[in-house]
C-alpha cells in the first residue's frame, strides 16, 4: 500500500490509545485510592501514587513499543492493588513503600535471569488464546448487560459499531465514542462540570524494610503481579502474533517499579485487557503499525500522570455504561480471533476449553486470579490427555 494513502494523523490509533487509557483508569483506579488510604496516605500522597503509576506506565509503554515496534502496553497491577487493600491496614507508609521496592527488585531479578521467559516459552499458543478469550469475555458481555441500565446509550453505540464497521472500519471506535458521548450529553449523563485543572505533585517516602512486611506484603504483591498480570500479558501478545523479547520487557517494568516505588508506584507490569485493544484491527488494519496506538496510549498515560486529578475527573465524567460499551465493542474482534485460535486444533481443544472456562469463571485461589489457574488447569488437562488409539 502506498504511503500517500495513509492519513498524516492516524486517528484510529489515537482513539484506540485514548480508549485504552480510559478503560484502564476507570476500571481499577478506585482500588488504588482504597489501597493508599489503607496505608494512611494523605490526599497529596494518593495523588502521588496515581501520578507515579501513570508516568511509569506512559514511559515504559512508549519506550518498549518504540524499541520493538510492537504494541507493548504496561499497566499498574490491578490484582496487586486489590491485594494491598486487604493487607496494608495498620502498615506504616514507609514500610509499605519498602515492600513496593522489594517487589520491584524481585520483578527485575526474574527478568534479568530469564527465568520468566523460559517458563513462558513452554506455553502452548492454544492455551494462551483460550486464556485471553476468558479474560476478555466479561468485557464483551458487559456491552449487553449495560443495555438493561442505559438502553438508548448502549444501543446507539452498538448500532453505530455495526454501521461504521462496514462503512468506515478504520475509525469505527472513534465514531462509537463520538456518538456515545453525544448521547450521554443529550441525556444528561455526561458530567463535565466536575473537571478542573490540577497538576500532580510527587511525594517521596523513604522506604523502611521490615521483614514481616516484605514477606507479608511485598512477596504476595510480586506473586500476584507475575501470575495474574505478566502471564496474561505475555499470552495476549503471543495470541495476537507479537513476539517482543520477554526478559528485557519484564526487566524494564521491574526497574521502573524500583525507581517509582518511593512515590507510590507499587507495581508495574504488562497489561492484558487494555493491551488487547491496541493489538486489534481497530487500532490499524496493518498489524505492523498497531504499535502506534500503544505510543498514543503511553502519551495519554503521561498526561494522566502530570494532570492526574484533572484527567481522573474527565474520565469520571463519562457514564460507566459508556465505558463498558466502548471496551466491549473494541474487543469483539480480539475475542473472536482468540476463540477461533484456541479451538482450532483437535489435540488441544479440550485443554483450551478448560482454560477458557476456568479463566472466565473469575475464581481466585490463594490470592491468585483465574487467568493463572486457567493456564494451570488447561496445562494439566493437556498433560494428562491420553492419545487416541489408532
Amino acid at each position: 500500500m502506498p504511503t500517500a494513502s495513509r492519513p498524516v494523523l492516524p486517528l484510529s490509533a489515537l482513539v484506540t490509545g485514548f480508549v485504552t487509557v480510559l478503560i484502564g483508569f476507570t476500571s481499577s483506579a478506585v482500588l488504588i485510592f482504597q489501597a493508599a488510604e489503607c496505608a494512611g496516605a494523605t490526599p497529596a500522597q494518593v495523588s502521588s501514587w496515581i501520578g507515579a503509576l501513570a508516568v511509569g506506565m506512559g514511559l515504559t509503554t512508549i519506550f518498549l513499543s518504540w524499541r520493538y515496534r510492537v504494541p507493548v502496553v504496561t499497566a499498574w497491577s490491578t490484582p496487586g492493588a486489590a491485594l494491598l487493600v486487604g493487607s496494608l491496614s495498620g502498615v506504616p507508609m514507609a514500610e509499605a513503600i519498602g515492600a513496593f521496592v522489594f517487589c520491584g527488585a524481585l520483578i527485575t531479578l526474574v527478568g534479568v535471569t530469564g527465568w520468566f521467559e523460559r517458563a513462558m516459552h513452554r506455553l502452548p499458543i492454544a492455551l494462551a488464546a483460550a486464556m485471553l478469550a476468558g479474560v476478555l469475555l466479561r468485557f464483551g458481555m458487559d456491552v449487553f448487560v449495560s443495555l438493561s441500565t442505559r438502553f438508548w446509550l448502549v444501543m446507539a453505540m452498538f448500532v453505530a459499531y455495526l454501521v461504521f464497521k462496514r462503512l468506515w472500519p478504520r475509525y469505527v471506535i472513534l465514531m462509537v465514542l463520538v456518538i456515545g458521548t453525544a448521547v450521554a450529553a443529550l441525556t444528561g449523563t455526561l458530567h463535565l462540570d466536575t473537571v478542573a485543572l490540577a497538576v500532580t505533585t510527587p511525594v517521596w517516602v523513604t522506604p523502611v524494610f521490615n521483614w514481616q512486611t516484605l514477606i507479608g506484603v511485598g512477596l504476595p504483591l510480586f506473586i500476584v503481579t507475575m501470575a495474574s498480570q505478566n502471564i496474561p500479558g505475555v499470552a495476549v501478545m503471543r495470541a495476537a502474533g507479537y513476539h517482543a523479547p520477554i526478559s528485557p520487557v519484564i526487566t524494564t517494568t521491574g526497574v521502573a517499579t524500583l525507581l517509582l516505588a518511593p512515590f507510590g508506584g507499587f507495581a508495574l507490569n504488562l497489561a492484558a485487557i487494555t493491551a488487547a485493544i491496541c493489538m486489534g484491527p481497530e487500532a490499524d488494519e496493518d498489524p505492523a503499525r498497531r504499535y502506534v496506538a500503544a505510543l498514543f496510549a503511553g502519551g495519554f498515560s503521561l498526561l494522566l500522570g502530570v494532570f492526574g486529578a484533572t484527567i481522573g475527573a474527565l474520565f469520571a465524567a463519562f457514564p460507566r455504561e459508556l465505558v463498558f460499551a466502548i471496551a466491549g465493542l473494541a474487543l469483539l474482534g480480539t475475542i473472536g480471533n482468540a476463540l477461533s485460535l484456541a479451538m482450532k486444533a483437535d489435540e488441544t481443544r479440550e485443554a483450551a476449553l478448560v482454560t477458557f472456562l476456568a479463566t472466565a469463571s473469575g475464581m481466585a485461589l490463594f490470592g491468585i486470579g483465574s487467568a493463572f489457574w486457567g493456564l494451570v488447569l488447561g496445562g494439566l488437562t493437556l498433560a494428562l490427555r491420553k492419545p487416541v488409539a489408532g
